[in-house]
C-alpha cells in the first residue's frame, strides 16, 4: 500500500474523529462553559492522559512496535508468544498504576494544578474525578497495545477509527446524562470510562479476526522472554523521552492554574482545534511510518527508509505550512463558530483564541515531529529523541519566563510551539549530520512554490475579514461564513500550487510497505 493511500486512510478515519471531537467540544462548551468546574475536569482527566501517553502510546509503541517488526520479519511464529509475553507484562504493570492513581489522587492533583487548592471545592471535585477516571490508563494502554499490532499487520483503519467511540460517549452522556445529574460534571468522567471500555472491546474483536487472541501468560515466562526484556531495555529511554513532553505539559497546567478560572479550559479547547491539523497529517503519517521504517530498516533496505522520510516530511510542509498561517488568521472566527454558546461567551472566544494563536507558531513542530521522532524509533535509537526532548523543555520554560508575563495563558500555548519547533528541527539536523536523511532532489522548488502559494492564501485570509466580527453574528451567518472562508483558503491554496507545476503524483511514490 502506498505512503499516501495509507495515511489518507488514517486520515480519513482521523478526521471522522476529530469531527465527533469537535462536536463533542461544541457541546461540552455550549452546556458546561468555561469554569471551575470545567477546568477541574480537564485538570482530572489530564492525569490519566498524561499516563496513557506516558506508558501507552508513547514510550511502549516506541519500544514495542520496532521489536515486534524484528519478530514478525523472523517468520518462525514467535510473534504470537511474544505478543501473550508483552500483554502480561503490559496489564500487571498498568493495574499497579491505576490502583496506586486512585491511592495518591490528592497529591497528583495537587502537582499538576497547585493554583486549585486556593479553591476547596474545585480541588475537592477534582480530586474525585481522578480517582473514578483512572482506570482509564489500563484501558488504553491495552488498546494502545492491540493498535500497535494492527498497525504492523497494516490494519490501520480500526486503529484510527476506534477514537470515534470515546466521542460518541461524550457525546451520548453529555446530552442523555448530565441533565439527570445532581452535579452534571459528572457525566463527562461517564464518559471516560465508558469510551474506554469501548475502544478496548472494539481492538481486541479485530486482533480476534485476524486469528490473533492474546492470552495472558505466566509472568516468570513472560519477563524471561529475550524480546521482551529488549523491548523493557528499550522503553527506559523512551520513557524518559516521553516523561519529558508530559513534564512540560504538567508544569504549563500548573501555571495555567493560578491564572484564574477558565485558563486551563481555554488552553484545553485551543489544544483541541490544533489537534485537527496534528492528528490528520502528523498523528496519521507516523502511524503509518513507523512500522514502514522499522521494516525498511530491519531488511536493511536505507533506500527505502530514506525514501519512506523525505516524502513524510514533504507532506508535512505541504499541509503544515498553510495549516499555521490558516490558524493564525482565523482563530477567533473557528473558535467563534465553534464554541461560542449559552456558557461560552465572547470573552471566551478571545481567550481561547489567543491560544491557538500561540500554537499556531509551533504547528509545523507539532507535526514534523511525529515523523522525524519514528526515523530514530525505527533504528531502536530512543535516546537521541531522549536527550533532544529534555532540551526541548529547557527551551519551553525559558519561553515561558517571558511569555506568561506578556500574554498570560497564551504564552504557555506559544512557549509549547516554540519548543515543538525547537525539538522537530533539533532532531531533523541530527538525522541529516549522521547521514540517515538526505533529502531527495527538488526540495528548494517545492518550498517556494508552498510559500508563495501560502502568503497569497494568507493575504486573502486577513482581507476578507477586514471588517467582521464574528462574535457578534447570528450562529447560522457565522458557520456559513467560516466554511466559506475555509474553502476559499484551500481553493487558493492548491489552486496555485496546481497553476505552478505541483501535481499530486509527486508524493505518490513513497510505500508503507
Amino acid at each position: 500500500m502506498s505512503l499516501l493511500k495509507s495515511a489518507a486512510t488514517v486520515s480519513g478515519l482521523t478526521l471522522v474523529s476529530r469531527v465527533t471531537g469537535v462536536i463533542r467540544d461544541m457541546l461540552i462548551a455550549r452546556i458546561f462553559g468555561a469554569s471551575a468546574e470545567t477546568d477541574a475536569f480537564y485538570v482530572a482527566f489530564r492525569l490519566p492522559n498524561m499516563l496513557r501517553r506516558l506508558f501507552a502510546e508513547g514510550a511502549f509503541q516506541q519500544a514495542f512496535v520496532p521489536m515486534l517488526a524484528d519478530v514478525k520479519a523472523r517468520e518462525d511464529g514467535t510473534d504470537r508468544t511474544f505478543i501473550d509475553h508483552v500483554f502480561t507484562v503490559l496489564a500487571l504493570a498498568v493495574f499497579a498504576a491505576s490502583v496506586l492513581g486512585v491511592l495518591v489522587a490528592p497529591l497528583l492533583v495537587w502537582a499538576i494544578a497547585s493554583g486549585l487548592s486556593s479553591d476547596p471545592e474545585a480541588f475537592d471535585l477534582a480530586t474525585a474525578l481522578t480517582r473514578f477516571m483512572f482506570p482509564y490508563i489500563a484501558f488504553m494502554a491495552l488498546t494502545a497495545l492491540a493498535a500497535s499490532v494492527l498497525n504492523t499487520w497494516k490494519r490501520f483503519a480500526i486503529p484510527a477509527a476506534t477514537p470515534v467511540l470515546l466521542n460518541l460517549s461524550f457525546i451520548g452522556c453529555t446530552l442523555w446524562l448530565a441533565p439527570r445529574l445532581e452535579e452534571p460534571i459528572w457525566a463527562l468522567a461517564v464518559a471516560v470510562i465508558v469510551g474506554g471500555v469501548l475502544q478496548l472491546g472494539t481492538q481486541y474483536l479485530a486482533l480476534c479476526r485476524l486469528g490473533i487472541v492474546i492470552r495472558p501468560a505466566g509472568l516468570k515466562a513472560s519477563l524471561g522472554d529475550t524480546d521482551v526484556r529488549r523491548v523493557l531495555k528499550l522503553m527506559v529511554p523512551a520513557l524518559f523521552g516521553v516523561g519529558v513532553a508530559q513534564l512540560s505539559i504538567l508544569i504549563n497546567t500548573n501555571i495555567a492554574s493560578h491564572l484564574g478560572h477558565g485558563a486551563v479550559t481555554w488552553l484545553n479547547f485551543a489544544d483541541r482545534l490544533m489537534e485537527f491539523p496534528t492528528a490528520l497529517l502528523g498523528v496519521a503519517l507516523g502511524t503509518v511510518l513507523l512500522p514502514g521504517l522499522s521494516s525498511a530498516y530491519a531488511k536493511g533496505d536505507m533506500a527505502r527508509y530514506n525514501t519512506l522520510l523525505d516524502r513524510g516530511l514533504r507532506l508535512v510542509m505541504l499541509v503544515g505550512i498553510p495549516a499555521a498561517v490558516g490558524l493564525w488568521l482565523t482563530s477567533e472566527a473557528l473558535v467563534s463558530f465553534l464554541f461560542q454558546g449559552r456558557n461560552f461567551t465572547p470573552y471566551d472566544v478571545s481567550q481561547t483564541a489567543l491560544a491557538v494563536v500561540g500554537y499556531s507558531v509551533g504547528l509545523i513542530g507539532l507535526i514534523a515531529l511525529k515523523i522525524v521522532a519514528p526515523a530514530f524509533y525505527a533504528r531502536k535509537d530512543i535516546r537521541t529523541p531522549v536527550k533532544v526532548a529534555f532540551w526541548s523543555l529547557v527551551v519551553v520554560q525559558l519561553v515561558n519566563l517571558v511569555s506568561v508575563p506578556l500574554f498570560s495563558h497564551a504564552g504557555l500555548a506559544l512557549s509549547v510551539g516554540v519548543g515543538s519547533v525547537f525539538n522537530a528541527g533539533t532532531l531533523l539536523v541530527i538525522l541529516r549530520r549522521r547521514g540517515i536523511y538526505q533529502p531527495l532532489a527538488g526540495w528548494t522548488k517545492a518550498l517556494g512554490r508552498i510559500l508563495l502559494a501560502t502568503v497569497v492564501m494568507g493575504v486573502a485570509l486577513a482581507w476578507g475579514q477586514t471588517f467582521v466580527t464574528w462574535t457578534t453574528m447570528p450562529w447560522m451567518m457565522r458557520s456559513g461564513g467560516v466554511l466559506g472562508m475555509v474553502a476559499a483558503a484551500a481553493v487558493i491554496y492548491f489552486g496555485l500550487m496546481f497553476t505552478m507545476g505541483w501535481r499530486l503524483s509527486e508524493l505518490r511514490s513513497g510505500r508503507s510497505d
